[in-house]
């Protein structure tokens, strides 16, 4: 998934997903809060590739990571208007307050307050970004 854009949480923590992204996520995905304080969005797929990376672990180290991942995740289901809407633990979350940015972030979509996204973006330099392509074979 790919691309970024601009859009509002309204009072009832409703947020729009661009139909580009959706038709990659599905009607229906999971919104959770797993890294960096915003919200990811997960086709059913992908999901299950998480949970059963998190299931071939010992049971001792993925514990905490699938209650974790449980606990802080939720169906979401786009409704006529190309919405969905956010538990209030997830927009406490990513603190997300009325301007949402929606991201595409390879395999899933993430959800920011757009100053928090500009704050992490901003503090990559091109030659963090250069070295960490190289670290990947890139």
């Amino acid at each position: 998934m790919v691309g970024q854009y601009a859009h509002t949480l309204d009072a009832k923590g409703r947020v729009f997903v661009p139909a580009k992204l959706r038709s990659e996520l599905g009607e229906s995905f999971i919104a959770a809060a797993v890294m960096d304080h915003c919200v990811c969005l997960y086709a059913q797929s992908e999901w299950d590739k998480l949970q059963e990376g998190l299931s071939a672990m010992p049971m001792t180290k993925a514990r905490r990571l699938q209650r974790y991942l449980s606990a802080n995740a939720a169906d979401v289901q786009v409704d006529a208007q190309g919405r969905i809407t956010l538990p209030r633990h997830l927009i406490d979350y990513a603190s997300l307050e009325k301007e949402a940015l929606v991201v595409g972030a390879g395999n899933r979509a993430e959800i920011w307050n757009p100053s928090a996204y500009r704050e992490v973006m901003d503090s990559m330099t091109a030659e963090e970004v250069e070295a960490e392509f190289a670290e990947l074979g890139f």
